[in-house]
């Protein structure tokens, strides 16, 4: 069975990449074992999902068009 150490670093990059269809597999059965990893993954992709509203509404704002 994949440590949580492994499925965090998967979940991360699953917000980045594609994972393979091995990577998917067997972080889908850790996180269906593991309590604390599922919870870990719901905030991720909550984080995930607030930076992708948040981002549209700042571009421009950095390079001094304020």
């Amino acid at each position: 069975m994949m440590m949580c150490r492994r499925a965090t670093q998967l979940m991360s990059q699953r917000l980045d990449r594609p994972l393979t269809w091995r990577e998917r597999l067997s972080l889908r059965f850790h996180l269906a074992m593991c309590g604390p990893c599922s919870e870990c993954n719901r905030q991720f992709e909550l984080l995930h999902d607030a930076g992708r509203r948040y981002a549209p509404e700042t571009q421009g704002k950095d390079d001094g068009d304020t």
